[in-house]
């Protein structure tokens, strides 16, 4: 298992690092996504710039990041226990911190909604669902992308607890999310001060 440790979350940090919003911008636009709209790469502020198709991709290529790793753990790792529990929890922070400081992009990355979305789509689809719901509500009744962002982080953990019951894997939620609340911090000072963007843009 330990073999198969340091194998895996190599592969989820590196993963993780792919800036699939930069690469999709500079391949079907002649935007770099990391000097339009917020600076940030991920879906949201792809969407805003360089439209809906992209922004899909974008999201879809995030998600991915924090799906497959996370999958190829799940099943390499076999039988779950609280020790699996432990490494699969590692292999979704691995690739979670690839897309907040990935390699590729001199450790300057997104806010990891979509890629710790990814990760808990494998460990648990009804909680993957739950967020994704609250998210949605939110972003309807408020209408700001980050707000429901925000609001999916925050139920995270207790979520993820009431799913699974896994001590690693709601200590992986917590983690996700307030680190989450952290890259959004410029956000938060907008939503105070009413300035945040409108979605949509």
């Amino acid at each position: 298992m330990i073999f198969k440790t340091m194998i895996l979350l190599p592969m989820a940090y590196l993963l993780g690092s792919v800036p699939c919003g930069v690469i999709l911008t500079r391949i079907f636009s002649d935007v770099d996504i990391r000097s339009a709209g917020s600076g940030n790469i991920g879906a949201y502020n792809v969407f805003r710039i360089a439209g809906k198709r992209l922004g899909l991709m974008t999201l879809g290529g995030d998600l991915l990041k924090g799906a497959i790793p996370v999958l190829v753990g799940v099943f390499w790792l076999g039988v779950s226990d609280w020790k699996v529990e432990v490494l699969v929890s590692l292999i979704a922070l691995s690739a979670f911190a690839g897309h907040l400081f990935p390699l590729f992009l001199g450790f300057k990355g997104g806010k990891g909604v979509a890629t710790a979305a990814g990760c808990f789509l494998v460990i648990s689809p009804i909680v993957f669902l739950v967020g994704v719901m609250v998210y949605i509500l939110v972003l309807c009744w408020w209408g700001h992308s980050s707000t429901g962002s925000l609001s999916a982080a925050a139920i995270l953990p207790g979520a993820v607890w009431v799913a699974t019951q896994s001590v690693p894997l709601t200590g992986c939620a917590l983690i996700m999310a307030v680190i989450i609340f952290v890259r959004h911090a410029d956000n938060i000072r907008r939503l105070l001060k009413g300035t945040e963007n409108s979605f949509p843009p």
